[in-house]
């Protein structure tokens, strides 16, 4: 499908007299955790790809294992428990990689396939990631793993940015030969890396049981903080469609014309296994934190997005970070054009939330990327890259007065979260 998707797009391009020589560089984006699995001799069928046939036709052989596992899954538990166990713990596997055992990354899928079907791991010939694989499209190769995306694996030493050993032997053998050796995000032919993501640039790592930290894929002094929540638009669009009809701008009505706090009326929205916190189900509860089985409709909204936000303040928070006086939040994707839900993020955050012009931050930053690729050997920064480009724009700042208002209802979330945790089973969970 993925590389249907790009003959696809590639032949639109060329349809629509698209001029590719002028083309000096060229980066991507692909989702983070997904892996993709090469079968053996498929090296050379990609090097020797022929232009006359799409490349989709090439390449429907090359795979050991036909459905990706991507982001969302969260089959590999038992893998988990396993890797945290050989490696000594929770904790020390979050010192070593930047995270402790989730299962979505990719070391622990990676477990799961070959417990399962080792004849397809033996198979393999090489792994890639999402957006390594994309890369390898392009280059007629197998494209190395990138610092950044690699520490979502599970597997990478993010201090001294090698694979570990303990970690990929408790995964599957062999296992360093088929992902290749890392390299930093901005070298040359390489690419980088629908969930709500929640990013923080950090100096120093500290890594914990919660959040991830990764390689930072700007600075490779630097480090990444990551905070991730897998009931993030899919949340948004199905309350949306159950509450306003599937019109955003019925929703954006009815998320105004409720009062900020929705009158102490707070709810948790999880139609799958969250990452952060890791509960499930939708939990009302009313100002007396008594659990109700629904809300009206208007009020069903804004527990909603109020909830979203709240949950990222508050694990930001629980990370070490505190909303200061000059703290600003840069919003993308699809959501950053609702003026209504931005609101909602300034005053939970009590900070001023910028955009930018294209809500496809990924392909901007694709786009950046590549010509810093360009000239990334020669010292220069992506800082330097960026600085022409037009500054993000203030789209909204915090109402008056809600520091004061949202204080205790931060207080209780948090605190009403922890019911949640730990009684995961619900009479009102989702449909």
């Amino acid at each position: 499908m993925w590389v249907k998707a790009l003959d696809m797009i590639l032949e639109k391009m060329k349809s629509s007299g698209f001029n590719f020589s002028q083309v000096r560089a060229l980066s991507g984006a692909g989702q983070q955790h997904g892996s993709v699995y090469w079968k053996k001799g498929s090296a050379e069928i990609l090097k020797n790809a022929s232009s006359e046939l799409p490349l989709h036709h090439t390449l429907k052989d090359c795979f050991s294992v036909g459905n990706s596992p991507i982001w969302m899954d969260s089959s590999t538990a038992s893998q988990c428990s396993s890797l945290e166990k050989a490696v000594g713990g929770a904790q020390h596997l979050a010192n070593i990689t930047g995270s402790r055992a989730y299962e979505r990354f990719t070391g622990n899928q990676i477990a799961k396939i070959y417990s399962q079907n080792p004849e397809v791991y033996m198979q393999t010939e090489r792994i890639s990631l999402v957006s390594s694989f994309a890369a390898s499209l392009f280059l007629g190769a197998y494209a190395p793993i990138d610092y950044s995306d690699g520490s979502g694996m599970n597997l990478l030493k993010i201090c001294e940015k090698v694979w570990s050993a303990s970690c990929l032997d408790a995964c599957a053998p062999a296992l360093a030969e088929k992902l290749g050796c890392p390299v930093p995000s901005h070298s040359v032919l390489i690419s980088l890396g629908t969930s709500d993501t929640l990013f923080l640039w950090i100096q120093e790592p500290t890594p914990a049981l919660e959040g991830h930290i990764l390689c930072n894929p700007v600075d490779s002094q630097a480090y990444m903080a990551l905070l991730c929540f897998k009931n993030g638009s899919l949340m948004r669009e199905r309350i949306r469609d159950d509450c306003a009809s599937g019109s955003w701008d019925e929703f954006s009505k009815a998320l105004t014309s409720t009062v900020a706090g929705n009158n102490g009326n707070l709810g948790f929205y999880f139609d799958v296994m969250e990452i952060t916190p890791e509960a499930v189900g939708i939990h009302r509860f009313n100002r007396d934190n008594q659990k109700v089985s629904d809300f009206p409709k208007e009020v069903e909204i804004r527990a909603l997005i109020e909830g979203q936000f709240m949950a990222k303040r508050i694990h930001a928070e629980k990370l070490g970070y505190k909303v200061m006086p000059r703290t600003r939040i840069l919003a993308t994707g699809g959501a950053s054009h609702n003026k209504k839900i931005l609101q909602v993020l300034s005053d939970v955050f009590n900070a001023p939330v910028y955009t930018i012009d294209t809500a496809n931050s990924a392909c901007l930053g694709s786009a950046y990327r590549a010509i810093h690729g360009l000239v990334a050997e020669t010292g220069v920064s992506l800082a330097d890259v960026v600085k022409l480009a037009p500054e993000p724009r203030l789209a909204v700042t915090p109402t008056t007065g809600v520091e004061e208002l949202y204080r205790p209802l931060l207080k209780r979330y948090a605190e009403l979260e922890q019911k949640v945790i730990y009684n995961p089973t619900s009479s009102c969970l989702a449909k």
